[in-house]
C-alpha cells in the first residue's frame, strides 16, 4: 500500500512539472515579441522558369497557363510550408515572393523563426531591418535642354518609352508634375509593360491617366510592423508623406511646371527625362516602412516589365550575420537585374563618416549627393548699419527692408509669472509661445537661439514658426548658439520673415548690439528695447560659387563585405548627382514634415534627391539606346563622368566641420560628376552579366559557397581569381600585395570604327601598366585590356588613380582606380 501511495506522488510530482512547463512555454509564446522575418527557398521564380509560358516583361497570365500554374503552386507550397513547420496562430504570413525570387515574409516569434531555418528547402532567413527614406534647376546644371534632350525631339520627347519605377511612399496623382496633357498625347508603344491601377483613398481609378502607368501598394509588413493611423497611412498608392512624389518628379516629372510656394514663384520643375512613364510602388509609410514590403515592391515592379528601378528608399543598416553581397534585399536586386532591370539606388546619408554606404552591390548603382551652383541668400540689417548673411525662403520684413523692427531676445521676453519651467535655454529656443510676453514681442523680429534641444530632436523649427504667429510677431532670428558652435542651416520657405544664422561669429554680433541697446534694472530684467533689425529678400536665387561639391551628408566608402568594416574590391558609391536643396513636387498633407503642410513643393536634400536624378538620364541613355542592357548603362554614365568642378578644379567634398571643404576621392564621388550629354554617346563599354556576378561572390575571400548557393541557387563552378575581375568600369584592389594583373574588356559601341590611345595616371605607391597601349575597334569590337599592377611603396592608406582611353573621334573613356598599396 505505501509502495502504491509512493507511485502515485511520484506520477502526481511528474505531472505538476510537465503542466508547470507546459504553462511556461505557452507564457513564452504568448509575451514573445513577433517580428517581421524574410525567407528564400529553394527553386527558381516565375522569371527565370524556362516552361513558363508567360513572357518575361508581361503581366499577363492566363488562368490556364503554365505560368498561371506556377504561380499559385508557388503561393501554396509557401503556406504549405509554413502549416506544416510552425505552431498554429503563431504566424501571419505577409507576402508571397514569386517573380524575381521565391520565398515569402512572416510575422512571428523569434522561436518560431529558429524553426523555419531548420525547415526543408530552405535557403535563408533573415529578421526585417526596416527601411527609411535617404531624404528645379538641375536639368539646366545637367546642360540637358541643349543636349540629349536636343538629339531626342526637345522636351516634349525627352524620355517617351521608356519606364521607371519608383520603389517609395506613393504619389500625389493631383501635382502638375504628374498631369496628362491631352495636347501632348504619348507616341510610344510599352508592349514591354503591363502594370495595374489599384485605387483608394485619395487615389481613383483616374490617378493612372498614361503619365502614371501603374500604381500599387505593399502594406502587409507595415500592418504587422505598427498600428497605422488612417488619417495618414492610406492604403493606396496615394503619398501622404511626400517623400515618393517628391523623387518621382525629379526623374520624370512633366516639364516647366511653375514651382509657387507661398504666392511666390521659384521658377520652373521639369524632370531629367519629362516623358518618361511612371510606374508606383507604394512600400513606405508616414508610421513605418518594412523590408518585407519594399522587396514585395520590386517583386512586382520587375513582374509588371519596368526599365528602370528608382530605390530612394533603402534598409536601416547593414546586415547582421551575413555578408552585405548576400542579404535577401540585395539578391532582389542582383536577380531584377538578372531579368533586365537597371536598379539605381541611394548610397545613403551617414556622410561624411568612412564606409558608411548602404548601396553595397555591383549590380546595383548607388548615388551620391552633390551641390549645385545655386544658392539662397538671405540677410540680416541691424539698426547699427551691420549686414549679416544667412538662410531662409521668405520675403523682407515689412517695407522691404527700408521700416525697422524691434529686436528683442527671447530671453529678454520672457512672463514674468509664467509657470513653465525657465531653463535658460528651453526659454530661447522659442518653441512655447506660452512662456513669451505677447506685449513685449508684438510686430518685433525674436531673435531664438540653436541649442540643446535642436541637437537631441526636441526642438523644431515649426514650433518657432508656431510661435512667431501665436504672438504677431514681424519675424524671428535663429542664431548659433556660442556654446555649442555652428549649424548646418537649410533653406525652408516661411509665410513671413525668418532668418537662419548659422555662424557663432555673427550670433555674437548680434548679440553684442541687443545688449548694447538694451537697458535693464537692477535685477536684470530688460525694461527698454532700442536694438532695431530688418530682414531682407531670401527667396531670390544667386548662381555662383564652386559646384558640384560633395554634400556633408552623402554616405563615403570604401565598401565594405561585412558588419566588421572588411573591405569589397568594389567601388562605391558608383557616380555623383545633384542631391542637395532639390526643388520637386510634393504632398500638401505632407504627414511627416508639419513645416510643408499645405505646399506642393519642397526644396529637399540627401541622396533620396540625387538618385532618381540618375535614374532619370538612365531612362534618356536607354531611350536612345534601347537594345543596351543595364551594365551597359551603369557604364557609360560611370566612364563619362567628371573629376573637376565649374572651376575646372577637382571636386571638393564636407567634412564634418562647417564650412570644411578637402579634396574628394572616389570614395566620395565614385566615378565623378554624372555627365548626361556624354553618357548617351560614350564611345565603350564595359559589361558584366549575371553570370560574372555569381563568380564575383564565388571569388570573395574567405567565401562560403554553400552561402552563395543558398541566396542565388547558383553553384560555384567558376570563380574568378580575385573579385576585382569582375568588368567593372572601375577597378578596385583593396589589398595590394607585390604584383597583380587584373583584365577588362571594352565593347566599341559607337556606328563608326575608332582607335583609342590608352593612358595611366597610377594610384600612389603604384606602378601600372597597360597592355595594349593602342587599339582600334569596329562597331561591335571587343577588346581585352590588361592592368598590371605593383606596389612600389606600401602605403596607409587608400590611393587613386585612372586610366583614360583617347579616341580619334573625340570619345573619352575613364576607368577609375583605388588601391591600397600594402607590401611590395
Amino acid at each position: 500500500m505505501a509502495k502504491v501511495f509512493a507511485a502515485s506522488i511520484a506520477l502526481s510530482l511528474v505531472a505538476a512539472i510537465l503542466i508547470s512547463m507546459l504553462l511556461a512555454a505557452i507564457t513564452c509564446l504568448i509575451h514573445e515579441e513577433r517580428l517581421i522575418y524574410l525567407v528564400l527557398m529553394e527553386g527558381d521564380a516565375l522569371a527565370f522558369r524556362e516552361q513558363a509560358s508567360m513572357d518575361q516583361h508581361s503581366s499577363t497570365m492566363h488562368p490556364n497557363s503554365e505560368a498561371s500554374k506556377t504561380h499559385e503552386h508557388l503561393v501554396s507550397s509557401h503556406d504549405l510550408f509554413l502549416q506544416s513547420t510552425l505552431d498554429t496562430g503563431s504566424y501571419n504570413k505577409l507576402h508571397s515572393y514569386k517573380h524575381i525570387i521565391n520565398g515569402f515574409s512572416v510575422h512571428t516569434t523569434p522561436s518560431q523563426a529558429e524553426r523555419l531555418r531548420s525547415g526543408p528547402g530552405v535557403k535563408l532567413v533573415e529578421k526585417d531591418r526596416g527601411v527609411k527614406k535617404m531624404t528645379t534647376y538641375t536639368p539646366e546644371f545637367l546642360s540637358l535642354p541643349k543636349g540629349i534632350w536636343a538629339q531626342e525631339g526637345g522636351d516634349t520627347n525627352a524620355g517617351d518609352g521608356v519606364v521607371i519605377g519608383f520603389v517609395d511612399s506613393g504619389i500625389n496623382p493631383f501635382h502638375p508634375s504628374f498631369a496628362y496633357d491631352p495636347m501632348l498625347p504619348f507616341t510610344s508603344n510599352l508592349s514591354r509593360f503591363e502594370g495595374a491601377c489599384m485605387t483608394g483613398p485619395l487615389f481613383p481609378p483616374s490617378s493612372c491617366n498614361g503619365k502614371i502607368v501603374a500604381a500599387r501598394y505593399f502594406s502587409a509588413g507595415a500592418e504587422a510592423a505598427a498600428t497605422l493611423d488612417a488619417s495618414k497611412d492610406f492604403l493606396s498608392p496615394f503619398d501622404a508623406d511626400g517623400h515618393g512624389s517628391h523623387v518621382a518628379s525629379i526623374a520624370a516629372g512633366n516639364a516647366g511646371v511653375p514651382v509657387v510656394v507661398n504666392s511666390f514663384c521659384y521658377g520652373k520643375a521639369s524632370g531629367m527625362a519629362p516623358r518618361a512613364r511612371i510606374a508606383v510602388y507604394k512600400a513606405v509609410y508616414p508610421s513605418v516602412g518594412t523590408l518585407a514590403d519594399v522587396i514585395a515592391a520590386i517583386d512586382h515592379a520587375v513582374l509588371d516589365g519596368v526599365d528602370i528601378l528608382s530605390l530612394s528608399v533603402g534598409p536601416k543598416e547593414p546586415p547582421q550575420d551575413m555578408l552585405t553581397f548576400l542579404n535577401i534585399f540585395d539578391i532582389s536586386l542582383l536577380f531584377a537585374r538578372k531579368a533586365g532591370v537597371l536598379v539605381v539606388q541611394a548610397a545613403g546619408n551617414k556622410g561624411p563618416a568612412s564606409s558608411s554606404v548602404v548601396s553595397f552591390s555591383p549590380w546595383s548603382v548607388g548615388v551620391a549627393a552633390s551641390t549645385t551652383n545655386r544658392r539662397y541668400p538671405s540677410s540680416l540689417l541691424l539698426g547699427n548699419g551691420s549686414i549679416l548673411n544667412g538662410v531662409g525662403l521668405s520675403g523682407p520684413s515689412f517695407g522691404n527692408g527700408s521700416v525697422w523692427h524691434k529686436l528683442v531676445l527671447a530671453k529678454d521676453a520672457v512672463k514674468i509669472k509664467g509657470t513653465s519651467p525657465k531653463t535658460q535655454e528651453y526659454i530661447e529656443e522659442c518653441q512655447h509661445p506660452e512662456d513669451l510676453d505677447p506685449k513685449i514681442l508684438l510686430g518685433s523680429i525674436i531673435v531664438c537661439t540653436f541649442s540643446a534641444g535642436f541637437y537631441n530632436g526636441t526642438s523644431t523649427l515649426g514650433a518657432i514658426i508656431n510661435t512667431v504667429k501665436a504672438l504677431g510677431m514681424e519675424g524671428f532670428v535663429l542664431i548659433a548658439n556660442p556654446s555649442y558652435g555652428d549649424y548646418i542651416a537649410e533653406p525652408m520657405p516661411f509665410a513671413f520673415s525668418g532668418i537662419l544664422v548659422p555662424r557663432v561669429d555673427d550670433a555674437k554680433v548680434i548679440l553684442q548690439y541687443c545688449e548694447e541697446q538694451t537697458k535693464r534694472n537692477e535685477k536684470g530684467t530688460a525694461t527698454e528695447f532700442g536694438a532695431l533689425a530688418a530682414v531682407g529678400e531670401g527667396r531670390l536665387a544667386s548662381f555662383t560659387g564652386r559646384s558640384p561639391i560633395v554634400s556633408r551628408f552623402s554616405s563615403r566608402g570604401p565598401d565594405i563585405i561585412d558588419m566588421n568594416k572588411n573591405l569589397a574590391d568594389v567601388l562605391k558609391p558608383d557616380i555623383l548627382a545633384p542631391g542637395h536643396q532639390i526643388w520637386a513636387a510634393w504632398s500638401p498633407m505632407s504627414a511627416s514634415e508639419p513645416l510643408l503642410k499645405g505646399d506642393s513643393f519642397a526644396l529637399l536634400s540627401g541622396t533620396s534627391m540625387s538618385t532618381p536624378h540618375v535614374a532619370g538620364i538612365a531612362a534618356l541613355i536607354k531611350q536612345h539606346n534601347p537594345l543596351w542592357t543595364p551594365s551597359m548603362i551603369a557604364s557609360a554614365i560611370s566612364t563619362t563622368s567628371s573629376k573637376y568642378d565649374n572651376l575646372g578644379e577637382p571636386i571638393m567634398a564636407e567634412g564634418f566641420e562647417f564650412n570644411s571643404l578637402f579634396p574628394a576621392t572616389p570614395f566620395e564621388y565614385g566615378s565623378g560628376f554624372v555627365n548626361p550629354n556624354r553618357a548617351v554617346d560614350p564611345g565603350l563599354v564595359l559589361s558584366s552579366e549575371y553570370a560574372d556576378f555569381i563568380s564575383f561572390l564565388c571569388s570573395l575571400p574567405d567565401i562560403d559557397t554553400g552561402a552563395v548557393v543558398a541566396a542565388t541557387g547558383e553553384q560555384c563552378n567558376h570563380p574568378f581569381a580575385n573579385p576585382f575581375s569582375l568588368n567593372l568600369p572601375s577597378v578596385t584592389v583593396s589589398a595590394l600585395r607585390g604584383s597583380v594583373s587584373v583584365q577588362r574588356t571594352l565593347m566599341n559601341v559607337g556606328n563608326t570604327t575608332e582607335t583609342y590611345l590608352a593612358s595611366v595616371i597610377p594610384p600612389n605607391g603604384t606602378n601600372v601598366c597597360l597592355y595594349p597601349t593602342w587599339f582600334t575597334l569596329t562597331p561591335q569590337g571587343m577588346q581585352h585590356l590588361e592592368i598590371q599592377f605593383s606596389v612600389v611603396q606600401p602605403m596607409q592608406n587608400f590611393t587613386f588613380g585612372e586610366i583614360v582611353l583617347t579616341g580619334n573621334l573625340n570619345h573619352i573613356v575613364r576607368i577609375t582606380l583605388s588601391v591600397l598599396a600594402l607590401s611590395v
